[in-house]
This record gives structure tokens, C-alpha cells and sequence, in this order.
């Protein structure tokens, strides 16, 4: 019998940890999730990773061991998603894993999520798909958005236009449209900039519940340095990280202002970016969508969700703002389930990328294989 259980691995641009599910795909119309998990990375791993985001002294020679350092805990998560879920590992087919992005600049034909796929295969014991971007890349496409494809699959209706809206480190929207066709692209900053500054001044990794940001209040002038990057207004398809969005991209703009503001003003204006790149995206490419689904940590910053309902009802859209749990895929699940089915997708050679999305010359079946 065919194994039909896949592992989803996510560490996304927030830089916390491993997000991972065990999905079922023996229907593959309706995959279900049979198990989650949850690693934290430790804070000396934390640290190399952000050191990695930009050129340093002996950086292959770190990244090396960050990577295998990675590969550590992602076999962790493997363990621990068929220990605590009672699955055999001659039932999971495949783990795809999508590495630590550590630098991203398609337009420069390359894109580099750090990993050793080959050491998580010895570790496991499983069939590991890595490296989904490349293909893309290498394809003439941006590598990413990666997951509106899953988005088209999973949260798709006929007839209805809906808006899927991933807020990790970086933001990005999917807009699913009422006749089938599928966009997609990054926004601009999510969760990144705001847990550097709330770490910067309270010590915390993020912003629980969005606290910080509603102890301030909006810095207009702040707002309006930081939505002057050109990425802004760049029509898609388009991607970024934190290669532009960055603590010295916000220390340039903060510089830009007569006055520094109180820091939970700088909190809160970064929430309200975030906030208004989103709601100015929606409404430029998917001003009749009935409403937009919220997924990655953004959807438990209640102050961020606040906003972004905000946002959307100044520019008259009537979209409501939900979490994809409205749909019934939790917020902190649909990462990790779209490198599932990304996985899924490579092992059963079919198309995993957009090209309405990405740029890409045409669709394409991304990933490498690392046999067990």
C-alpha cells in the first residue's frame, strides 16, 4: 500500500522556530491534518540566522552550521509528529521542508533558504523534498509566493471572491477570484520590523495580542516615511524579505522624521504599515472580495486584525476580516500544510508553482528529493 501521510516543516521569516503538521492525503480533494507540533528555536540559533540575513565574516562557514543545526530540529519535529500521533514512519511518504530563507533577491536570479534536506533524510529515516524555490527561480519566476496554489486548493469557492492574507514576517495576499483565477503576491512588511522593535524595547520576542501597539498611537508622519519605498507601488508579480524590510530600513526612515516618536507610536504606525500596504493591495487588485481570511502569527495580533478592518472599510471595501479557522484551517497551520502539499504535489510530479503568481515561464514541478 502506497504511504499517503506527508510532513509540512515550516520556520518561517519571524525566525521563532519549526511549524509542523502530519497531513493525510488519501483523498487528496479533501487532505486532513492528523497531527501538529511546535519547536522554538533556541536564541544563540536565532541570532545566527538574523546575522545570516546580510554579508559577515566567514558567513559560509556559519551557515554551514547553521543548516545543520536546522536539520537538528526539523528531525525533531518529524519525531515528535509520529511519537505523539501514533504513525508509523513506513506510513509517511515524504517530508517537504522549506528551509530558513536567508536571502532572497530573484531579481538577481537567486534565492537561498539554508538546510541540509540530506541530513534531515538520514535523521528521519524519510523521503525529504527541499528546496522549492530554485525551480521557480531558475524558471524566470520570483520563487514566492509559494502558497497560493494550496490557498486556490483549500479556501477557493466558485463565484466568490476571496482574499487570503498570510501575515508572517513579511505580508502577502491571495486573491482567489470569483471566476477561478488565482493572484497573488508579497505586500510588504508583516510581523518582521514589529517584533524587532518590541524586542528592541520590551524584550519580547512579538508583540503578544498587539499590546505594545495599542499602548501608542499611529505617527502620520512616521507612516508616511515608510509607505514612500518604491516596493510599494511596484505591480507584481513582485516578492521581498527581509533583504529590503529590515531593522536598517526602519532605522533610515525613523531617521527621516523631525521627531522620534514614543516607541509604542513606533509600534503601533508599524502595525498600521502593515495594515495599509495589506488594505491598499486588496483594494487595487480585489476591491469586490466578500472577505479576507487571515493566516501566519499577524492573526492573533489583535491590534494588527483591528487595523486591517480599519483600512479595508476607509477605502469602502465591505470585506469582512476573518482567520482561516472561518474556513477550518487554523492560522499557525496553513504554512506548514501548504509545504505538505507541496511535497505531495513534487512526489506525484505535478505543478506546484502559479505563474500569474511567481513570473515564472510556465508551471513548473518544484522541489528536490533526498531519499531516505
Amino acid at each position: 500500500m502506497t504511504p499517503h501521510i506527508y510532513l509540512g516543516l515550516m520556520s518561517g521569516t519571524s525566525m521563532d522556530g519549526v511549524d509542523g503538521l502530519a497531513v493525510d492525503f488519501s483523498d487528496a480533494a479533501r487532505p486532513h491534518v492528523l497531527g501538529e507540533t511546535f519547536v522554538e528555536f533556541p536564541p544563540e540559533l536565532k541570532t545566527v540566522l538574523h546575522r545570516l540575513q546580510s554579508s559577515g565574516p566567514d558567513e559560509i562557514h556559519h551557515e554551514a552550521l547553521a543548516a545543520n543545526a536546522l536539520a537538528q530540529r526539523y528531525a525533531a519535529v518529524c519525531e515528535r509528529l509520529l511519537t505523539d500521533n501514533g504513525i508509523a514512519r513506513d506510513r509517511v511518504r515524504a517530508v517537504g521542508v522549506h528551509g530558513q530563507t536567508i536571502r532572497h533577491r530573484p531579481e538577481l536570479g537567486f534565492t537561498r533558504q539554508t538546510n541540509n534536506p540530506a541530513l534531515v533524510a538520514e535523521l528521519t529515516g524519510i523521503d525529504v523534498v527541499a528546496d522549492f524555490r530554485s525551480r521557480d527561480v531558475a524558471a524566470g519566476g520570483h520563487g514566492a509566493p509559494l502558497a497560493p496554489a494550496f490557498h486556490a486548493t483549500m479556501f477557493g469557492a466558485p463565484g466568490k471572491t476571496r482574499v487570503v492574507c498570510n501575515i508572517g514576517g513579511i505580508s502577502n495576499i491571495t486573491v482567489l477570484a470569483a471566476d477561478g483565477a488565482v493572484t497573488g503576491f508579497d505586500c510588504g512588511p508583516g510581523n518582521a520590523l514589529m517584533d524587532y522593535w518590541v524586542n528592541q524595547h520590551r524584550a519580547m520576542p512579538y508583540d503578544e495580542g498587539g499590546a505594545f501597539a495599542a499602548s501608542g498611537a499611529v505617527d502620520d508622519t512616521l507612516l508616511d516615511a515608510l509607505l514612500e519605498d518604491p516596493y510599494f507601488v511596484t505591480a507584481p508579480p513582485k516578492s521581498t524579505g527581509r533583504d529590503l524590510f529590515n531593522p536598517d530600513w526602519l532605522s533610515q526612515r525613523l531617521g527621516e522624521v523631525a521627531v522620534l516618536p514614543d516607541p509604542a507610536d513606533v509600534q503601533a504606525t508599524l502595525a498600521a504599515l502593515t495594515a495599509e500596504t495589506i488594505a491598499h493591495d486588496v483594494a487595487r487588485h480585489a476591491p469586490s472580495c466578500e472577505a479576507v481570511y487571515v493566516c501566519g502569527g499577524g492573526a492573533y495580533n489583535l491590534t494588527l486584525m483591528s487595523m486591517l478592518d480599519a483600512s479595508l472599510n476607509r477605502r469602502g471595501l465591505r470585506a469582512e476580516v476573518h482567520s482561516t479557522a472561518a474556513l477550518g484551517v487554523p492560522p499557525h497551520h496553513v504554512e506548514a500544510f501548504a509545504f505538505a502539499w507541496l511535497a505531495y504535489r513534487f512526489i506525484h510530479r505535478e505543478p506546484g508553482n502559479l505563474v500569474a503568481v511567481t513570473g515564472a515561464r510556465g508551471p513548473r514541478v518544484l522541489g528536490a528529493l533526498y531519499p531516505r
